[in-house]
């Protein structure tokens, strides 16, 4: 880890939330918690940013890397359409544990997609991630800040021994829950596909009746 900003007070907030707007901006890597482990963020328009993390992770290129957004409004920006019933599945669980599944727009790069066209996307319901977001005038990447098929990290020490200076600003925002990841809807299928269950159940999604019938 080359820099952590420990979180504990609104001047460290605003410290750490400034030196990561930089990071990223630059290129960089940034660590910090969501609701369910710590994630790894960079500018997910980036091409060259994103090529890193999976270096940085090793993760195998052809799996595609979920975003972070704001809120609901910058949604249109980063994918070709919105079915009628994501936006409401959005705006009934986000900001939460949930990611949802689009087709994604061509504002962001084949390498994020891993070329298949589609982009995972959640509005966190973490203070700390989601004011990371609305810092930014761009989306950031969250995958799981660790090497792949390596346990999730809950803890900012656990990122450090785990990526050490591959990391270039770690945000400690204490542990996170860390027993559940979030649930994976995909909507660009018809009917609705959950293709992980974790925070939000999926008898959740399915009593909230805005499908009618939801895979599992």
């Amino acid at each position: 880890m080359r820099y952590l900003i420990k979180i504990d007070s609104d001047e460290s907030l605003r410290k750490g939330i400034n030196e990561a707007v930089k990071i990223i901006s630059e290129g960089g890597i940034v660590a910090f918690p969501t609701e369910s482990f710590y994630g790894l963020g960079v500018d997910a328009t980036n091409p060259n940013a994103i090529k890193r993390l999976f270096g940085v992770k090793k993760r195998d290129p052809d799996l595609p890397i979920l975003i972070f957004i704001a809120s609901l409004r910058e949604l249109p920006k980063y994918v070709a359409s919105i079915p009628s019933q994501a936006k409401s599945i959005g705006k009934k669980f986000w900001p939460g544990g949930l990611t949802i599944i689009f087709q994604s727009s061509p504002i962001l790069p084949s390498v994020l997609t891993a070329g298949k066209g589609k982009v995972g996307i959640r509005i966190s319901s973490h203070s700390l991630a989601n004011s990371l977001s609305r810092a930014l005038n761009v989306p950031i990447t969250g995958t799981s800040a660790n090497i792949s098929g390596r346990p999730p990290c809950t803890m900012a020490n656990q990122v450090a021994e785990c990526l050490g200076d591959d990391v270039d600003l770690i945000l400690d925002g204490g542990t996170t829950q860390g027993k559940y990841p979030s649930t994976i809807l995909d909507v660009t299928i018809d009917p609705p596909l959950i293709i992980r269950e974790g925070i939000i159940k999926a008898e959740e999604i399915i009593k909230s009746g805005i499908y009618k019938i939801i895979r599992r």
